[in-house]
């Protein structure tokens, strides 16, 4: 079920688009979006800082699409929110010598500090990665192809996923006697 929750905004993007286009789509996530976080507020009873934080860019960035009728904003979206990530998590890590990943996911899994320092600094690499992937695709290909990226380009946060399962699966803590 919350797999269906999570991705649902951008498949009815996708589909919104081959329908009607980037307008029309933009419209779409905005509304999907909202929807997103209310389904997910209704379960959890709360947002955690990276869903507020995306749906205020899909808000803000959506309008800005809509009002100037510029598809551009919506595109550099997704650079801006993995940009910021990247730079949250690097100040955080390197400037305050506080790991945010170990803050948020510390009570559900036991992990030695420096696995920890490996964890969240493969996420700045990731966020800046991503960041760089769609900032360039949104430079310098069509909206079409943006698009398409968008939808298949869910294969990097699946592999990325799935390699920090096997990382922490070979360095979770035992709690047993």
């Amino acid at each position: 079920m919350r797999l269906l929750i999570d991705f649902f905004p951008i498949v009815l993007f996708f589909v919104a688009y081959q329908w009607h286009g980037i307008y029309a789509a933009t419209a779409v996530l905005m509304a999907a979006t909202v929807l997103q976080m209310g389904l997910i507020y209704a379960i959890d009873r709360r947002l955690q800082t990276m869903q507020k934080a995306t749906l205020a860019l899909v808000l803000v960035f959506g309008a800005l699409t809509l009002v100037l009728q510029d598809e551009r904003f919506i595109k550099w979206k997704p650079t801006v929110l993995y940009g910021a990530m990247a730079l949250a998590l690097a100040a955080a890590l390197w400037g305050w010598k506080k790991n945010v990943l170990q803050l948020l996911l510390g009570s559900q899994l036991r992990l030695p500090p420096p696995v920890w320092a490996r964890l969240t600094q493969a996420w700045i690499g990731y966020c800046l990665f991503m960041a760089v992937l769609n900032g360039y695709v949104a430079a310098y290909f069509s909206t079409d192809a943006w698009v398409d990226f968008k939808l298949w380009g869910y294969v990097f946060p699946v592999l990325f996923l799935v390699g920090q399962g096997v990382y922490v699966a070979r360095h979770l803590k035992d709690d047993t006697p």
